[in-house]
Order: structure tokens, then C-alpha cells, then sequence
């Protein structure tokens, strides 16, 4: 069974798809699904995240590396600080959130569990530049890494996104430099 997807556009790769999959899903092929509420899940699967529906972005190869996304055209809400959602990434997923074009970096606010009892994270990106300003929200998954993406509760919110802290900066500064000097000393 297919349907609309109330106030998105889906793309497999680069076309936009008129009709998105309801509680159908494939294993190697890109598809994009609206999940709920009758939706049989696989034991590894959270099911619904909340709510009756959730989002099911599969990226997949048909005969080339395709992405899943959805985008919305619209205006940040005057004072937003973050865009929150939750999201269950199959295979340690591979997936992006962009407005207008700019990638916003994925912090993790931290995880819950869907009504089955499996995990989720609570992401959260900086919207601020943006407030006030009309534009293109895109998330995407992609190929490389996992291959699916749930989202659920998808919401602006005038909470701010913590910045890493600088021990983890400084951490993983250092370790980009004895990866440096690794391939420098192999030369």
C-alpha cells in the first residue's frame, strides 16, 4: 500500500517520489515507508518510536548507491535554538540533517526506548543562524555505514544543542595527530 507523506517530499537519490510505502519495507532496495500503527516489526527493530507513525528512510543499491530523504520547505521559528528528534539507526546508520544546502552536525541529547522496549537516540542540531529564515530541512541516509534510518517527533525547540566539552576535543585532536604521525613514520 502507498500514500503521501503529510508535509514532506521524499527522494530515492535524486527523484522525487509521489508516493511513499506504508508498513512495507525492503531489504536491499531504497524505499522510503511511513510505519504504524498495525506495523509487524523485526525482533532487532524498535517499532515505532512514538506516537502511531514513524518515518523509515532505507537507502540501498539498485544497480548504484541510492540515498532515502525527506525534505520540507519552511520558515525556522523565530527564537528556535535546536531541531530535536529521535532516530534508531540499523547498522550504526550513515545520515545527514541540512537546511538550505548547510549540513548541521548530529549531537546526541541523549537515548530513550520505544514502546517494544528497544533503544533510540535523542539528536539534536543547532538551527539558530537560521531563526527566522524560509528554507530546505533535509534528512538523509545513506549508503555508506547502515542502511536505515527511523525518525519520530521531529520538532524545533528553543533549547540549545552542548557544545562537545573541550577534554573531548582535546582527546580526539590527539588522536588525529598519532594517526598523523603513524602514516608519517610508515613513509
Amino acid at each position: 500500500m502507498s500514500e503521501g507523506l503529510p508535509g514532506w517530499t521524499a527522494y530515492l537519490g535524486t527523484v522525487q517520489q509521489t508516493d511513499v510505502l506504508h508498513n512495507v519495507t525492503y531489504n536491499t532496495l531504497a524505499s522510503v515507508d511511513i510505519l504504524g500503527p498495525t506495523w509487524t516489526k523485526a525482533p532487532e527493530e524498535p517499532g515505532i518510536i512514538g506516537g502511531n507513525y514513524s518515518v523509515y528512510l532505507q537507502a540501498g543499491y539498485q544497480g548504484v548507491d541510492v540515498t532515502a530523504s525527506i525534505e520540507q520547505t519552511g520558515t525556522v521559528p523565530v527564537g528556535s535554538e535546536s531541531i530535536q528528534f529521535k532516530a534508531w539507526e540499523m547498522f550504526g546508520g550513515s545520515f545527514s540533517v541540512s537546511f538550505n544546502g548547510n549540513n548541521l552536525p548530529l549531537t546526541v541529547l541523549g537515548t530513550g526506548q520505544s514502546p517494544s522496549g528497544q533503544p533510540y537516540n535523542l539528536y539534536g542540531v543547532n538551527i539558530a543562524p537560521y531563526a527566522g529564515e524560509t528554507g530546505l530541512l533535509d534528512f538523509t541516509e545513506s549508503i555508506n555505514g547502515g542502511l536505515s534510518l527511523l525518525l519520530d517527533d521531529i520538532n524545533f525547540s528553543t533549547s540549545s544543542v552542548p557544545e562537545p566539552s573541550p577534554a573531548l576535543l582535546v582527546a580526539l585532536g590527539g588522536l588525529i595527530f598519532a594517526i598523523f604521525q603513524r602514516k608519517k613514520a610508515s613513509r
